[in-house]
């Protein structure tokens, strides 16, 4: 399969910012003025804001995506939230192992797996975040890093399991700092992530699994980024909060991909 039979996506993690009124009033403008788009466009409001954000995207195709779950069903987890509450939220996606979780909360490989199993057996599309800081990048770390992470998160299914995974590329140090990847080094790393996959589970899995870049995307810079045959999607922060720049970027202008 080629990067032109992979259907891209572009996400919006919204993070933990804005009111329900700012959430209503960020998803009514992105419906309103989204036209004709061939690809996945998903967002991951706050918790708080999923069931508003999801009954005003009924008639979109947007898609509602959480940005966490827990593994368990239910259960004393205090403070946590369970796919299945997710499901009756409206979510289609989860968003699993991002690098501020891992690095705030706690998040390891382990979490991320066991929280992969719960979102496959919810049917929730997974978006399964990987990357490296900026001390492993220039320790000469990265492929260290992302086989470690792929393989702690990704082993133990069978493939068919994972036909619906998502991975996401983030290099920490682009993750909100204005700075990004060049589109060299993150195609760079999204050939090695979906090596790591074809090593797991055969290349027949990992050429059809899409694999997002994440970090500091822009609409300055999301054209450049997503001519790279391995980058098939942007898992965008930051920009995403803003109407006009993020419709920008759900609107790339790449080259036809081979």
């Amino acid at each position: 399969m080629t990067a032109s039979h992979r259907r891209p996506l572009i996400a919006g993690n919204w993070k933990m910012n804005g009111s329900l009124k700012d959430a209503a009033e960020l998803v009514q403008a992105l419906a309103k003025d989204l036209g004709s788009v061939g690809h996945e466009v998903i967002v991951a409001p706050p918790f708080t804001a999923l069931t508003v954000v999801g009954e005003l995207l009924k008639k979109s195709p947007i898609k509602l995506a959480a940005q966490d779950m827990h593994w368990e069903n239910a259960g004393a987890y205090t403070g946590e939230v369970s796919g299945a509450m997710l499901k009756d939220a409206g979510c289609h996606a989860v968003i699993l192992g991002h690098s501020e979780r891992r690095r705030l909360f706690g998040d390891t490989d382990a979490t991320v797996q066991r929280k992969l199993k719960a979102a496959l057996a919810h049917k929730l599309l997974p978006i399964v975040c990987i990357g490296e800081t900026l001390e492993e990048r220039e320790s000469q770390r990265t492929f260290k890093v992302l086989e470690t992470q792929v393989k702690g998160a990704l082993t133990g299914f069978a493939p068919s399991d994972l036909s619906s995974a998502v991975i996401a590329y983030e290099p920490v140090w682009a993750i909100g700092t204005g700075k990004t990847a060049t589109p060299e080094q993150a195609q760079e790393a999204h050939v090695f992530a979906r090596r790591q996959v074809a090593a797991l589970y055969g290349d027949g899995l990992a050429q059809g699994m899409r694999i997002l870049y994440g970090g500091s995307v822009t609409p300055e810079n999301v054209d450049s980024l997503m001519a790279q045959p391995d980058v098939d999607g942007a898992l965008v922060g930051g920009a995403s909060l803003k109407p006009i720049g993020f419709l920008r970027i759900i609107h790339y202008q790449a080259a036809v991909r081979s």
